[in-house]
Order: structure tokens, then sequence, then C-alpha cells
């Protein structure tokens, strides 16, 4: 027997004589040492709740640092602030009009009256490229109150990044790499909430949840944050890509529609972002070509179909339409063609499918037709790419 070995039985030994000698006298020792557990594993509980919530505190620290370090201008190696002091100084409502356009909420305490601001000028003007920024708290529903604070700092972040980017104000916030786990480990604690709200949506569904996708696809799309951000949370977006498929299909709900169009609504926002788009028209697919077998094997044998999955894949095919629209209206469409697995199985089985179909299941094959046409485009498209000189 290894010293762990023995080190951990005589620990168990020891646990269980000391358990014995303390028991009360109108309790069994199993009756104690099951009252013990629950003691312990109750105060366990509370310690990670506190643990949470101590962690949640101290990233909205840093949420609110890596904002104020942008605000002030206070990167090291060539921050915004040597190039922003040479600009003109500002009136006080044309910055505060760029940053609410940029999506950054300024509270009563921020904004600054144009005499004070002409007053200070020589002085706040250079010291501080931009008024301070705060997450401030809004009303909001008990499940959106926790990712409140996340989204209301990435949109803050995404405005000041196009602020600075700008014609006007042209600098070269690199640095945010520096900074990257913040917006990661901000992003992962979108997901997490976004995937808890999805696994079981609520009527009447609040606008905060698409604004949530949204900001989340243009984070996505920053060619900044964007691989920092893919590094820690692909799998986090990958399993939240399934659990708005897997919502889809799922509902059995006689007045599920609404949530259907909701759900799909959040998977066509996601899929806006083009670095994400291939993976959902991918995954989508997938079940497409996963139900069309299934379709052709129970109508060989004139069996019972699923009628609550047959009714919602027509969801799939709409978000698949519109998906695949904007990959060519982008003209990205040539880069998916031969590369994607599901696209060729689809493709390959697209005419045998319909024949075998139609007569059975004629709003399936139109679908099936339609998207095929689609499809069919994306490859003429890589055709016509491939052979120009």
């Amino acid at each position: 027997m290894d010293d762990q070995a023995w080190y951990l039985r005589t620990s168990k030994l020891a646990l269980a004589l000391a358990i014995i000698h303390s028991k009360p006298a109108d309790k069994s020792s199993r009756e104690y040492t099951e009252h013990l557990a629950r003691t312990v594993s109750g105060q366990e509980s509370k310690w990670r709740a506190k643990v949470k919530a101590l962690e949640a505190e101290v990233l909205q620290l840093r949420q609110k640092q890596l904002l104020s370090r942008i605000c002030s201008g206070s990167f090291e190696s060539g921050g915004p602030s040597s190039q922003l002091q040479a600009q003109e100084p500002r009136s006080s409502e044309n910055t505060s009009t760029l940053l609410e356009d940029s999506g950054c909420v300024l509270s009563n305490d921020q904004r600054t009256e144009p005499s004070e601001m002409t007053e200070h000028s020589g002085e706040s003007c250079i010291s501080t490229p931009f008024p301070p920024l705060s997450i401030v708290n809004r009303p909001c529903a008990p499940l959106e109150k926790p990712l409140s604070s996340h989204m209301q700092f990435l949109q803050h972040l995404l405005g000041l990044k196009t602020l600075t980017e700008s014609e006007s104000l042209k600098t070269d916030l690199s640095h945010f790499e520096n900074a990257s786990s913040t917006v990661s480990d901000s992003v992962f604690q979108l997901l997490d909430g976004l995937i808890t709200f999805y696994r079981e949506p609520k009527l009447p569904c609040s606008s905060f949840w698409i604004e949530a996708v949204d900001t989340l696809a243009r984070l996505i799309s920053d060619c900044n944050l964007s691989n920092h951000i893919l590094k820690k949370c692909s799998k986090k977006l990958e399993e939240f890509e399934k659990t708005l498929l897997q919502v889809i299909l799922s509902n059995n709900h006689i007045n599920r529609f609404q949530v259907q169009h909701y759900v799909s609504q959040s998977l066509v926002t996601l899929g806006s972002c083009s670095l994400l788009r291939k993976s959902i028209i991918s995954l989508l697919l997938s079940e497409v070509n996963s139900f069309a077998d299934d379709l052709g094997a129970i109508n060989q044998v004139q069996g019972n179909y699923d009628v609550t999955r047959y009714e919602n894949i027509f969801s799939v095919f709409c978000v698949l339409e519109q998906l695949l629209q904007k990959e060519t209206e982008e003209g990205n469409a040539s880069r998916m063609g031969h590369e994607d697995q599901e696209i060729k199985t689809f493709l390959q089985k697209h005419d045998e499918t319909i024949l075998q179909l139609s007569d059975a299941f004629p709003l399936f094959t139109f679908y099936l037709w339609r998207l095929g046409t689609l499809l069919n485009s994306v490859e003429i498209g890589t055709v016509e790419n491939n052979s120009r000189p």
C-alpha cells in the first residue's frame, strides 16, 4: 500500500472514531453521520455561492478598471492619450453625442454642461480624453440582472473601440490584447446566462436577450478581440448554438411558434458574425440531413413519423435560407462549397431525396428544393472563382 492510500484509510478511520465518540446518546452513529453530512453540505453550498458572488464582483471591478483606462488613455507604450491630446478640444455636447452613438450609457453625473466645459477646457480636455464611464444599474427582470453589467461593459468596449478607431480619433487600441482575460471572462459569463435562459425561454421574450446575442456577434466580428474570445469560449459558443437548435426542434407546446420565431431570430443574429456563420450552417444542415434520412426510412415502411419534429424543421429551413443569403451577399459563398461536409452530403442526396419524398411530404421537399437552389449557387460561385485566372 502506498503512502497516499494508507493516509486516506487512516483519515477515514480517525473520522469514524471521532463521530462515534462525539455522537449524542439519542442518535445512532449512522443518523449522526447523516446529520453532519447535511450540515457540511449546506455550509459548502453557502460558501460556493459566496465565492461566486465575490468572483462576479471582482470581474465587474476589472471591467470598470479597463473602461477607465481606455477613457483616461492610461495604456502603456503609446496609449491613446498621446494621440488624443493632439486633437482639438471638443465641446461637451459633441463628446456626449459621440459616446451615446457608440453605445455607451452616460449617467447624469457624467454629463458636463457646455459652460463648465469651456471653463475647464484647458485642463479636462487634455488630461481626460473621454468622461469616465460607469456600468449603471438598469431595471431588469431577475434572470437578466446578473448579465446586465456584463452586456453593458461589452457594449461600452465596442463603442469606445468604434469611437477611437474613427477618422476623427485615429487611435490604435491593440492594447486590448493585454486585457483580453477581462473581455473573455465577461463573454463566458454572458454565454452562461444566455444558455440558461434559452433552455427554457419564457413569454413574453424581452428584447434584452436579442440585444445580448447581437453584442456577442459584434464582439466576435472584431478582429482584435475575436481570437482571445474564441480561445476561451469556443466550446461554450458551440454549446449555445446547439442549445438554440434543440429549443427549436424539441418544443412541443401548442403555442410554441412565437418562441420559435424568437429563438430563430437569435440564431440569425448570431450568424450575422461571419466567423460563426459557417459552423451554424453546418450544424443546421446536419439536422436537415439526418431528418431527411429518417423520413426516407419511415416512408419505405409506411411508418409513423414525429409530427412535432416535422413541423419544427421548417424553422430550421428559414434560418438556413437567411444565413445562406447573407453569406452570398457578403461574397463568402465561394469559401464554403467544397469545404463543408454537410453541404456535400446534402447536395449528393438532394435530387434522390426529393424524388423519394415528394408524394408523401410535398412541403418538406419544396423547402429542400429551395435550400438546394441556394447551395447550388454556392457551388457555382466556387467553380467560377476557381476558374478565374
